[in-house]
């Protein structure tokens, strides 16, 4: 059962998103911050991890960029989500190290897909 480390400060969509990754066979992991997502990666080392890029003490972008420094980490696949929809928004998520970036509000068949096709591409190398 893959390994998803949902990173989101907005319980809302946190436990939305949680409960449909869980149905489609999923074990979830949940950070409400940056830090707290570094942290938990780093000790849970999850399959991929979907980090909101709009959080508080750390915000995606920077959590992003460490887990990408790291040894342990920097080969887990991250989709970024967030309502930053502007034009440069995606470009600035891969130059952070995102493997992939998604807008909210999240369609979850898009999202599912793309964690999908990441998990067979790493799961590959």
């Amino acid at each position: 059962m893959p390994k998803i480390l949902l990173v989101e400060d907005n319980e809302m969509n946190r436990d939305m998103l949680s409960r449909r990754l869980v149905r489609k066979g999923f074990e979830v992991l949940v950070a409400v911050d940056g830090a707290a997502g570094v942290a938990t990666a780093e000790s849970n080392l999850p399959d991929l991890i979907v980090m909101d890029m709009s959080l508080p003490i750390l915000d995606g972008w920077e959590a992003t960029k460490r887990l990408k420094q790291i040894a342990a980490t920097k080969n887990i696949p991250i989709i970024g989500c967030s309502a930053h929809a502007m034009v440069g928004d995606r470009e600035k998520g891969m130059e952070a190290g995102c493997d992939d970036y998604d807008t909210k509000p999240i369609e979850f068949v898009r999202l599912l897909g793309k964690i999908e096709k990441l998990l067979e591409k790493y799961a590959r190398t």
